[in-house]
Order: structure tokens, then C-alpha cells, then sequence
């Protein structure tokens, strides 16, 4: 009977740690479009949450089916987030850096991420939560999925605020925020690569 508050007081926990990352990538989407609608802001929380979700998932059925295979697969783990988010953030940062002043409507319009991007973010924050999959590899699948929803109801949570903040301080440095924002992107990869070798 006990064991359910703990499974989702551990499912918070690992969510709010999960979700740094897109946290941080959520900030860099708002800084570079103050202008985002509350829709657009669900559907960004909502990629990164699906993937929250579905990365720990992968990591169980792995765990439970192809287990050699997954370890292997571990080592590349912290190079993929570094080359995906290094990419992202580098085409970002080289755009920002090449921008001339336009309108504000303008400039909020090109710097929006595209589904691609969007998608290429999701992988590179959550790529590290395929490691959860061992942490929950003695869990039932109903209580896997439980342990997944609530991290991807965490994340959700915590890339709204992202966001938000991001569109805040975006309208405060308009001309600055794809610079910043590609930055930060490059940042994490930077910080997940040298925390897996560490």
C-alpha cells in the first residue's frame, strides 16, 4: 500500500530533475518569440513532455527485451545530445549574429522553432531519461506508465514556466535573444556531455 506514494514522490523527483534541461531549452524558445500564443506554448511543453514520457518507456521495454543492445547504446548518449543541441544552437547563434534589425512582428516570426527543431530538442533534452529505464526496470508496465506520466506532467509544468519567463525577458532583449538563445542550447549540450564522462 505504501508503495504507490512513493513510486509518484519518486516520479516527481525524477521529473523535476528530467526536466532541467528542457527547462532551459524552453527558456531559449520563449527569448526568441516574446509574441508566442499560450497555444504554441502547450503544444512546445507538450513535445517535450511526450518525449519525458516516452524516453524512460523505451528505456524499460529495453531493459526488459534487448538489454546488450541498450548498453551499448549508452555510451552515445551524451555525444548525441552534444551534436544535436551544438547544431541547433550553432545555426541559432549564427543567425543572431547575422540579423539585422526588422520589425519586432518580423523578427519574432523567423526566430519561432520550427516542428524539425522542435522535434530535434525534444530528443536532445530527454535522450539522457532513456537511463531511467533501469531505474524503473523492477516496476509493472501499469506502474512504469504511471512513473512516465507523472514525469511528463512535471516537464509540462516546468516548460510552461520556461516558456514564460523566456517570452518575458525575450521582449526585454529583442535583438539579443537568438545569440542568447543559441547559447544556452550549446550550453546544455556542453553540460549533459561533461556530466555522462564525468
Amino acid at each position: 500500500m505504501n508503495e504507490i506514494p512513493i513510486l509518484i514522490l519518486n516520479s516527481l523527483l525524477l521529473g523535476i530533475g528530467l526536466a532541467m534541461d528542457a527547462f532551459t531549452v524552453s527558456l531559449a524558445n520563449g527569448l526568441n518569440e516574446p509574441d508566442m500564443k499560450p497555444a504554441r506554448s502547450a503544444k512546445i511543453a507538450g513535445v517535450f513532455a511526450g518525449f519525458q514520457a516516452a524516453m524512460p518507456m523505451l528505456g524499460w521495454f529495453c531493459v526488459h527485451t534487448i538489454v546488450t543492445y541498450f548498453h551499448a547504446f549508452m555510451r552515445c548518449i551524451p555525444w548525441i545530445a552534444l551534436l544535436l543541441l551544438s547544431y541547433i544552437g550553432g545555426k541559432m547563434l549564427i543567425e543572431g549574429l547575422r540579423a539585422k534589425p526588422h520589425a519586432e512582428a518580423e523578427a519574432c516570426e523567423k526566430k519561432a522553432a520550427g516542428a524539425s527543431t522542435l522535434l530535434l530538442q525534444g530528443v536532445a533534452t530527454s535522450i539522457d531519461a532513456l537511463s531511467i529505464g533501469f531505474t524503473i526496470a523492477d516496476l509493472s508496465l501499469p506502474r512504469a506508465l504511471l512513473s512516465a506520466a507523472i514525469i511528463a506532467a512535471v516537464t509540462f509544468v516546468i516548460c510552461i514556466g520556461g516558456l514564460l519567463i523566456g517570452r518575458r525577458a525575450g521582449m526585454k532583449l529583442a535583438n539579443k535573444a537568438t545569440v542568447l538563445g543559441g547559447l544556452l542550447l550549446i550550453g546544455i549540450g556542453i553540460e549533459i556531455f561533461v556530466s555522462h564522462l564525468i
